[in-house]
């Protein structure tokens, strides 16, 4: 698949790239946690209590009552709500967003334990609940590439090539957003998209 890109400039000095077919594609250098998108996607641990990095800001902008319907979940064994490259959905609380798609990304571990198929079933199982919910834009977060030390490189691959090859199959999900802090994961993202 080729992607061929326009750039456009956006209010914050941010350039957005985007995908020339329906649905769209953009990388955005934007917290998250602002964006109106009908879902945005949480990079969660297991617990789905709360965390740091992603996690930590997203349960802080969507207030206590993401904690409190998070709490409600089924457990799929002791202490653990989502496990590692599955998906649940909660409403969007405090955040602009309706939704919040939390998935577990893996902790990387060298990359011969799985880590790039278990990235790859958390945008899948994203997408699908997004699909599901007949949502039309998403946004996700760099998954795992924080304190779990995913290669950014390798995962921005992975998140567009799962991503690319969803959205050809369906037409319910019109804008997925890439939402990065930092040039690094912004420029691997435009890499992969262009590759």
């Amino acid at each position: 698949m080729q992607f061929i890109f326009c750039t456009l400039g956006t209010s914050a000095g941010t350039r957005a790239d985007y995908h020339p077919l329906v649905p769209r594609i953009r990388v955005q250098q934007v917290d998250l946690t602002t964006l109106g998108t009908d879902a945005i996607v949480n990079a969660a641990n297991e617990r789905m209590l709360g965390g740091g990095g992603v996690d930590g800001a997203i349960h802080r902008a969507a207030g206590p009552g993401l904690l409190a319907e998070c709490r409600l979940l089924a457990e799929a064994r002791p202490g653990v709500r989502c496990p590692t490259g599955e998906a649940r959905i909660t409403a969007g609380h405090a955040l602009p967003a309706r939704y919040v798609i939390h998935t577990v990304g893996p902790v990387w571990r060298g990359g011969e334990n799985g880590e790039p198929e278990l990235l790859a079933s958390c945008y899948r199982a994203s997408l699908a609940l997004a699909g599901s919910h007949l949502l039309s834009s998403v946004a996700f977060p760099m998954i795992s590439c924080g304190v779990y030390g995913f290669p950014v490189a390798s995962a921005a691959r992975i998140a567009v090539r799962e991503i690319a090859g969803w959205l050809e199959d369906q037409v319910q999900v019109q804008d997925v957003v890439f939402a990065v802090l930092g040039d690094a994961a912004e420029s691997e993202l435009l890499r992969a998209l262009a590759g």
